[in-house]
C-alpha cells in the first residue's frame, strides 16, 4: 500500500459561488456596454486608463525594436518547432469519399472554424509562449481569424515580447484586455472586438470561471487550471532533477501542483531535502516555496506496477517518466495531458520550445480528454450521396423502422423515394 512522505495541506472550500455571481456580472456588463465597461474594469483591475485596446502596426515594430536580438531568434526558433509539430499532426487528419454499399457514397470533410479567441494571460510573467501555444496551431488549422486577448503591464500597454510572439504566431487582431471581460469580449463581441467562434487559451480562475460560463454560446478548449506536474520515479532518478522538475511548475501558482511518486523511500527523502536546498536560491522561491508547502505531495508505492496504478488515477496534466527503461512503459501509461519519457525530457522544453502543446488538461480532465492540438481548429464533418441503387437497400430498412418507431414523416419521405408513394400499403411492419 502506498505511503505519503508528505501530503498536501487540506485544501479550504473556494468562494465557488461567490466567483460565478462576479464573473456572471461581468459578463453581462460586457454583454450591455461593450467597449466602455473594457475601458473601465482595465482601469479598475489593471491600473492603467487607456482608450484604444487594440494594438497597431506601430505598436507591434515598437515591441521588436525593444527585444534584444536573442530573444527574437529564440521566439523564431519556438514558432518553427510549434509550428512543424502543429503540421505534421494536421497531416494525420484526412478527407476521404467511399462508396459503402452500392449506390451509397459517405464523405468526411474537414474545415477549419473560422474565427477563434486566444487568451493569453498576464499576471506575474509574460507568458509569451502561451501566446504561441494558442496562436499557431489555429493558423496551421488554417482559422482566418485569430483575435488575442492578454491584459496589459501597468505601463498600460501589452508586453513587448507578448506582442510581438502574438503577431509573428499569426494573430489576426490584438487587444489589451484581460480577465473575464476579455472572454465576454470574445464571445459576444463588442464595438471593437467582434466574436469568435472559439475560445482557447488558459487563465486564471475568473477567466476559466467565466470560458465555463460562455461555453455553448462559442466553443471552448478545455478548462485548464493552475499548472501540474507529476514525476514518477526510481532508485536510478537524480533528486537535483526531480527537484528542479517539481520545482519548475510550482514557481507558476501558489495553487500549482507538484507530486511526486517514487518506489524509493531513499529517493523521496532526497528529494524532499533538495527541494529546500534549491528554494533557498531560487527567486521565485516565494511562490513556489508557497505552492510546494500547500500541493505538494510525495507518495512512495512498494511497487513499480503500483506507481504506474497511481499516477493513472492522478491523471496530471505533465507525467515526467524518471525510471529506467522509460520508453519501454509508454503503453502503460493512459491518463496524462503530455507524457514525457526519460530524466533528460524535461517538462520546461514543452513549455517554451519543442514543438508540443503546453494547453493541456487538469483536475484529471486528462481521463476524457487530450489538449490543445492542431485539431481543436478542426471540424470534422460528414457528408452523402446516395444515388437511386443505393435507396433500394437503404429504403425498406428505413421504412420498417420509421414505422415501429411511429414516425411517420420519417417513413414517407424514404417510401416516397422507393415506390414514388408517400405511404406503404402494408400497416403492420415486420421485424
Amino acid at each position: 500500500m502506498a505511503e505519503f512522505l508528505k501530503k498536501q495541506e487540506r485544501l479550504l472550500e473556494g468562494e465557488k459561488s461567490k466567483l460565478q455571481e462576479v464573473v456572471s456580472a461581468i459578463i453581462q456588463q460586457v454583454r450591455d456596454e461593450g467597449d466602455a465597461t473594457l475601458i473601465k474594469l482595465l482601469k479598475k483591475f489593471d491600473g492603467v486608463d487607456i482608450e484604444n485596446i487594440k494594438a497597431t502596426d506601430e505598436d507591434i515594430l515598437k515591441a521588436k525594436n525593444e527585444l534584444p536580438a536573442t530573444l527574437v531568434e529564440d521566439i523564431s526558433f519556438s514558432i518553427e518547432r510549434i509550428k512543424a509539430f502543429a503540421e505534421s499532426q494536421r497531416r494525420t487528419l484526412t478527407e476521404f469519399e467511399q462508396e459503402m454499399i452500392p449506390g451509397v457514397h459517405l464523405g468526411q470533410k474537414v474545415i477549419p472554424i473560422e474565427s477563434v479567441g486566444a487568451y493569453v494571460p498576464g499576471g506575474r510573467y509574460p507568458l509569451l509562449s502561451s501566446a504561441q501555444m494558442a496562436i499557431i496551431p489555429a493558423k496551421v488549422a488554417g482559422v482566418s481569424n485569430i483575435r488575442v486577448c492578454t491584459p496589459p503591464t501597468k505601463d498600460g500597454k501589452i508586453h513587448p515580447a507578448v506582442l510581438y510572439a502574438a503577431h509573428q504566431s499569426g494573430a489576426s487582431e490584438i487587444f489589451s484586455v484581460g480577465g473575464a471581460q476579455a472572454i465576454a469580449a470574445l464571445a459576444y463581441g463588442t464595438e471593437t472586438i467582434k466574436p469568435v467562434n472559439k475560445i482557447t487559451g488558459p487563465g486564471n480562475r475568473f477567466v476559466t470561471e467565466a470560458k465555463r460560463q460562455v461555453n455553448g454560446t462559442v466553443g471552448i478548449d478545455l478548462l485548464a487550471g493552475p499548472s501540474e506536474v507529476l514525476v514518477i520515479a526510481d532508485e536510478t532518478a537524480k533528486p537535483i532533477y526531480v527537484a528542479a522538475d517539481l520545482l519548475a511548475q510550482s514557481e507558476h501558482d501558489v495553487d500549482a501542483q507538484g507530486i511526486l511518486v517514487t518506489t524509493s523511500r531513499e529517493l523521496g527523502l532526497a528529494v524532499l531535502a533538495e527541494i529546500e536546498t534549491q528554494l533557498a536560491t531560487l527567486p521565485t522561491a516565494e511562490v513556489a516555496r508557497e505552492s510546494w508547502k500547500r500541493r505538494g505531495q510525495i507518495i512512495l508505492a512498494e511497487t513499480l506496477e503500483e506507481a504506474i496504478s497511481l499516477t493513472n488515477d492522478l491523471a496530471s496534466e505533465h507525467l515526467h517518466v524518471q525510471i529506467k527503461d522509460a520508453y519501454k512503459h509508454l503503453n502503460k501509461f493512459t491518463n496524462y495531458g503530455s507524457l514525457f519519457l526519460g530524466e533528460d525530457s524535461t517538462v520546461v522544453y514543452a513549455d517554451k520550445v519543442c514543438g508540443t502543446n503546453h494547453i493541456l488538461p487538469t483536475n484529471a480532465a486528462a481521463k476524457y480528454t487530450g489538449g490543445v492540438w492542431v485539431g481543436t481548429f478542426l471540424k470534422v464533418v460528414t457528408y452523402q450521396r446516395i444515388e437511386k441503387q443505393g435507396v433500394e437497400q437503404l429504403a425498406p430498412h428505413c421504412v420498417r423502422q420509421s414505422g415501429w418507431e411511429g414516425l411517420i414523416g420519417h417513413l414517407r419521405s424514404a417510401n416516397v423515394r422507393l415506390t414514388g408513394e408517400l405511404d406503404v400499403k402494408e400497416k403492420e411492419f415486420s421485424k
